[in-house]
């Protein structure tokens, strides 16, 4: 009895740890940069298929209710993402599920040739240009990684950056403790200032 309760107190502790490490990767370094034009750059995930996985399927969701949140009139969504195989780009395969799947009618706009998240952003920068707050959707620590190396490329676009609807309580529940530890790893070459998003 003893050690079945102390495993029920384990697995609800880890659930608790991946809610809390998830919900503050979301909201780190990003303001309340204001305006009528808004960016969701929707960041691509080892898409060797040729449809869209799982975890690009959820993250063209998160993009799309991230897009819609606000009722912005004039929200883009950029599907960032290169190829990781021999078929389409990540890029095509979200806007695919986007337009196909989930009958999304909203302006659309690919970055095709990125292989990794540094280049994500590098090549998405000129797309950002002229809009008034930017929101990066992918799972919370990759998001903020993401983040990071835009605050470390273009500090002007950086402050524009606001939060995105890529966390929610209680979605992902059971796989949260295992995306927060890969979120550890993924977050280690960051520095402690952009982890906790101060200045």
């Amino acid at each position: 009895m003893r050690r079945g309760t102390g495993l029920a107190v384990a697995g609800a502790a880890a659930l608790v740890w991946g809610e809390w490490a998830n919900w503050r990767w979301s909201r780190a370094l990003v303001g309340n940069s204001e305006g009528a034009s808004a960016a969701v750059v929707v960041l691509g995930y080892r898409n060797t298929g040729a449809t869209a996985n799982l975890v690009n399927r959820w993250r063209v969701r998160a993009g799309i209710r991230s897009a819609t949140a606000d009722g912005a009139h004039a929200t883009r969504v950029i599907f960032s993402g290169g190829t990781t195989g021999s078929g389409a780009t990540e890029a095509r395969l979200m806007a695919d599920y986007a337009k196909s799947v989930l009958a999304f009618d909203g302006p659309v706009l690919l970055e095709d040739r990125s292989t990794t998240t540094w280049e994500n952003i590098t090549n998405v920068i000129p797309l950002l240009e002229n809009v008034d707050r930017i929101k990066i959707v992918s799972q919370p620590a990759h998001a903020l990684k993401a983040r990071a190396y835009l605050r470390r490329q273009r500090p002007d676009l950086a402050l524009r950056l606001v939060r995105a609807d890529d966390y929610r309580p209680g979605e992902w529940l059971v796989v949260k403790p295992l995306l927060a530890l890969y979120g550890l790893w993924g977050l280690r070459g960051l520095r402690s200032d952009e982890r906790k998003g101060t200045p």
